[in-house]
């Protein structure tokens, strides 16, 4: 891409990701010539007091734009499939958040801090990986770099966020409904089984509940989102020879991801030497004395960029085994801030 001291951006979906793009964009001061903010139909939308005129998305909107930022499934349902490939003809370099083109051969999977320069290498379109795995990977790559990783196994407590609006406005409805814990524990019938509604993320409840599913299932009765985590993250290493288990639960917390990650490493390093190793990371911070309470958690990393690390300990019956525990805003640094930090790698290329 030619250097330009403006470039003309497009957002495409205006759900919780898309919201967040627009916010990241503003906070980056990212270099935006004409921002056009585009989604299935056509209204006004404010975003920290600032106004925004949505336009109904088609091909012609995508005339002279050299970004287009797609929200992924908080976008307009199948905007990538269908305005992902026009954006490209006329001359757009599409970063796209959703799962459509993240296994596609010729399609980069791109965290800028671990394999940006893959990004300079693309057809048009480059993927935003999933935000279980950009927390996880971005935590890992030092460690991989450094003393290799032969396995990872990880449980994930994903936030509600990471399911969209519809989820968000569930867990506040239950949780104003059961004002008393006790009535749900006592009740007759089961009061965690809900009727699905158009309104409802979950079937099942999801407030004073944890829901040990995310996305449907599939080979070995691993879901979509487990095994999002153990393609991507082969993808992101270039490393098909890591042995990658996960189970990715919804919890009911509004925002931020939450992941327990034990790895066996190749050569033995210690867990100062990863303290140390992640202090020097850029995009990582660590927090960890556990002694004081001080431990990442949503609460603290929510509207932030950084993924916060802690409880970095050694497996006392394995030799190169570790635990580390990992957190990051979902919605920023799991997709609208990594969007953009794609863009700005290309740019500052």
């Amino acid at each position: 891409m030619k250097k330009k001291k403006k470039y003309n951006v497009a957002v495409v979906g205006v759900g919780a990701v898309g919201v967040q793009m627009l916010r990241v964009l503003k906070e980056h001061k990212f270099p935006v010539g004409t921002l056009r903010v585009l989604a299935r139909s056509q209204r006004k939308i404010k975003v920290d007091n600032c106004a925004y005129d949505v336009e109904k998305i088609s091909p012609d909107s995508f005339c002279d734009i050299d970004f287009a930022l797609f929200a992924g499934t908080e976008g307009a349902k199948g905007a990538a499939v269908t305005f992902a490939p026009e954006a490209v003809k006329r001359g757009a370099v599409v970063i796209d958040n959703g799962a459509d083109f993240r296994m596609k051969k010729n399609v980069p999977l791109i965290v800028p801090e671990i394999n940006g320069k893959d990004a300079i290498i693309n057809k048009g379109i480059i993927a935003n990986p999933n935000c279980s795995t950009i927390q996880m990977v971005a935590a890992l790559a030092p460690i991989y770099r450094k003393a290799g990783i032969k396995r990872i196994i990880a449980s994930t407590y994903q936030a509600v966020s990471g399911a969209g609006r519809s989820a968000l406005k569930q867990l506040w409805e239950e949780t104003g409904y059961m004002h008393k814990i006790t009535d749900v524990l006592s009740a007759a019938d089961n009061p965690m089984q809900c009727e699905a509604g158009k309104d409802r993320a979950f079937l099942n409840q999801i407030a004073f509940n944890v829901l040990a599913q995310i996305g449907g299932f599939q080979e070995h009765d691993y879901t979509t989102e487990e095994w999002k985590m153990v393609h991507e993250t082969h993808k992101i290493f270039n490393d098909k020879k890591i042995k990658i288990s996960a189970t990715c639960v919804r919890v009911p917390v509004l925002n931020s991801h939450s992941e327990s990650v034990y790895i066996e490493t190749k050569k033995t390093i210690t867990p100062g030497a990863i303290k140390k190793l992640l202090s020097k990371t850029k995009g990582v911070v660590v927090i960890d004395d556990p002694a004081k309470g001080k431990y990442p958690m949503p609460g603290l990393s929510s509207c932030r960029d950084e993924v916060f690390v802690g409880r970095i300990r050694k497996d006392p019956f394995v030799k190169n085994g570790l635990w580390l525990w990992i957190v990051s805003d979902n919605l920023r640094k799991g997709a609208a801030t990594n969007a953009v930090q794609i863009a700005e790698y290309l740019i500052g290329r």
